[in-house]
């Protein structure tokens, strides 16, 4: 999509793990991923090799990556490395939009196979 205004109201929100409904958008190098996640919500300790930015939009949210725990606020942005051991949990309702590059295949097909593969292996 680039060189295009893209719109998220067109595009179908998806419940990719409990409490965590996403919309993706892509460009040629990144994917956008705008959530909202419930209330006690948990995502489950996992890596990929895309550098992640969060950007916590509404509530809190507990992060942790490579095993240092910290409280995301609205407005607050956190960068992850690429291969950084990483879960969380919404402590309140949350807004948070996720930027991965490179492209997440996984969320272009559909779930986050990355996620899900780990959570089962756990």
């Amino acid at each position: 999509m680039p060189n295009e205004i893209m719109d998220w109201s067109k595009v179908t929100p998806r419940t990719v793990i409990p409490g965590f409904v996403g919309r993706f958008l892509h460009s040629d190098t990144m994917t956008f991923a705008l959530w909202e996640i419930a209330a006690g919500s948990t995502l489950p300790e996992h890596s990929h090799h895309h550098e992640q930015v969060v950007h916590l939009y509404e509530g809190e949210f507990e992060m942790t990556v490579e095993g240092k725990t910290m409280r995301m606020l609205a407005g607050t942005v956190f960068a992850i490395p690429a291969n950084a051991r990483h879960h969380g949990r919404a402590l309140t309702n949350c807004r948070i939009m996720d930027v991965f590059y490179p492209v997440r295949e996984d969320y272009r097909e559909g779930a986050g196979k990355t996620i899900i593969g780990d959570a089962a292996r756990d």
